[in-house]
């Protein structure tokens, strides 16, 4: 008896995450020298470092009898699985079969083997639909530039739900107005206002007409082989130096009820100025900064999963609808490649 599989749509591709993209996957800390097993984009995942301290990442999945690997022992670019010592490298290779040397396993490659890059505190990941030797370079926003220019906080955290909602939160500034609205910075500015897109090279800005630098005035959405939104919010000058304060969003599934969620808050300063700003941010700004998120995780876990089947949207909703259609047509586009056998 053959056991028909289920169709796959655009939106089953969403809900998991688009290959061939880079995803930040956790905070570099949370992987060490032990194998650590993590579920990202549909999939369960091994992390651990060699003894050069490099992150390598594989399938959580022995090519044997399907054992997780991260049960197993780390041998520098390697691990053993503890079920029967297959060592499998890190980029997928089986090494070494113990108990049955030489037979046609040794050698092979059968396990997804995934790249990764260790930049601002995060682990990313290159999402492939195979295993490839060279993976596009990872490109993000100047903020988060490796030359240094920003200094930035990584704020981590999970929140119960679909990515997408958090997606929808961020490209809604006029949420800012109304649920943290008790924020000291985001108390000013009008309640009302009307909004439009402005399309860039690597995606789009959505913004309100005639207010800036006023409250969350603008949302920006950028692919640049990885997805990223951009947004500032304006600092009293007791917020320390630095003028506006910039947050660097990017957000990954780790299944349909649950979501890496990954903020990275910014400002461009040296010298005494930003050390000025780090200890004010360690000492004084941070708390007040996860009680904002804690105002959008609430009320993004308290909705139902089917919410946004059930929407009567107006024009401050113009930035989601532009995002969910274009992510949907990116959706498509992969899934014709896949059908055409060029995924």
């Amino acid at each position: 008896m053959t056991t028909q599989q289920p169709i796959l749509t655009a939106d089953a591709l969403l809900e998991r995450g688009l290959k061939n993209l880079w995803y930040p996957i956790c905070p570099a800390h949370m992987v060490g020298r032990e194998p650590v097993s993590l579920r990202r984009l549909g999939k369960k995942l091994v992390f651990w470092r060699d003894q050069d301290n490099k992150v390598h990442a594989l399938d959580d999945h022995c090519p044997h009898r399907g054992a997780p690997l991260s049960k197993g022992i780390v041998m520098g670019d390697r691990i053993a699985c503890g079920y029967h010592g297959v060592q499998v490298r890190c980029d997928g290779t089986v090494m070494r079969v113990p108990g049955s040397p030489g037979c046609k396993l040794e050698g092979s490659r059968p396990t997804q083997a995934y790249h990764i890059v260790e930049r601002n505190d995060a682990i990313w990941l290159y999402n492939a639909t195979e295993n490839i030797e060279t993976p596009p370079p990872l490109v993000l926003p100047e903020e988060l530039d490796a030359d240094g220019a920003f200094s930035s906080f990584l704020c981590y955290t999970e929140w119960k739900g679909d990515y997408r909602y958090v997606l929808d939160n961020v490209m809604d500034p006029m949420h800012g107005t109304y649920l943290h609205k008790q924020s000291h910075s985001m108390a000013e500015g009008d309640n009302t206002a009307a909004f439009r897109i402005r399309d860039t090279d690597r995606g789009f800005v959505f913004e309100k007409e005639g207010q800036r630098d006023v409250n969350f005035d603008w949302t920006e959405w950028a692919d640049t082989g990885t997805h990223w939104m951009r947004l500032e919010i304006p600092y009293p000058k007791t917020g320390g130096p630095g003028g506006n304060f910039v947050i660097v969003g990017s957000y990954t599934p780790i299944s349909p009820t649950l979501a890496a969620v990954f903020h990275w808050r910014c400002r461009k300063l040296d010298g005494w100025q930003r050390d000025t700003w780090r200890f004010l941010y360690r000492n004084r700004l941070e708390a007040r900064h996860w009680n904002v998120l804690e105002q959008d995780r609430v009320m993004l876990e308290d909705m139902e999963p089917d919410a946004n089947q059930n929407e009567h949207l107006y024009q401050h909703d113009m930035g989601i609808v532009r995002l969910r259609r274009h992510l949907k047509n990116l959706a498509k586009a992969e899934l014709e490649r896949m059908q055409q056998g060029k995924a």
